[in-house]
């Protein structure tokens, strides 16, 4: 059985922020078209806030929960774009998910990355098919726990999870956008993949690489 602890999801921090940073201008691109065009540089100011947030916790003595909750106020305060408030929303969701716990175990994780999902969902009052992020979070949040529930360890259920990411931000090229800025497009916004989405798949994939590589016998 393997755990995981302060220092493992400082090291999650690190990964994302790494992700994000090195895919932004092709974020920034894809938001281009569809928006703003600076949604890369939105999540790299978030995710970058975020990491230098949490390296300063002391990982011998902070919790996970805190730890969530020491990201969810560093990324707030370093983006006031809409995707601020929803990954602030997540990681407080997450951090609730884990109140109390000095490490966690699979499911911890799992129900961890689940309330994660469901809070972006909730603080966008998105749907799936709406063209944002939620096309990439919820099926992916809905592949983790349906691959643990059948008995897959962590870096399988994150694999799958990962993999449904993917496709659910493919899908979105497909979708005619209906929330944010890129709603006023309308069928103008066909054809095109959600920046958002598109971002969600990288953080995913970060959680995805960073737990399965840095965990340890309980």
């Amino acid at each position: 059985m393997t755990s995981f602890g302060t220092a493992d999801l400082k090291k999650m921090f690190d990964a994302i922020a790494a992700a994000i940073e090195a895919d932004k201008d092709r974020l920034c691109q894809l938001d281009g078209v569809i928006g703003d065009a600076d949604h890369g540089i939105a999540m790299a100011l978030g995710f970058n806030a975020a990491r230098d947030a949490v390296a300063a916790l002391d990982a011998a003595t902070v919790e996970p929960a805190t730890l969530l909750n020491t990201a969810a106020k560093s990324f707030l305060n370093a983006v006031g774009a809409s995707s601020g408030p929803l990954y602030a929303t997540a990681f407080m969701r997450g951090a609730a998910a884990v109140k109390g716990k000095a490490t966690l175990a699979a499911s911890d994780v799992i129900a961890m990355f689940q309330a994660m999902a469901q809070g972006i969902k909730d603080r966008g009052k998105a749907e799936p098919g709406e063209k944002t992020m939620v096309d990439a979070w919820q099926p992916a949040a809905e592949a983790a726990t349906a691959a643990h529930g059948a008995g897959k360890d962590l870096a399988e259920s994150l694999g799958i999870a990962f993999a449904a990411a993917e496709r659910g931000a493919e899908a979105t090229k497909d979708m005619i956008a209906t929330k944010g800025r890129s709603s006023r497009l309308g069928e103008r916004s066909l054809g095109y993949i959600d920046p958002g989405a598109a971002s969600a798949v990288l953080v995913i994939g970060a959680i995805r690489s960073s737990l399965a590589g840095y965990h340890r016998p309980r």
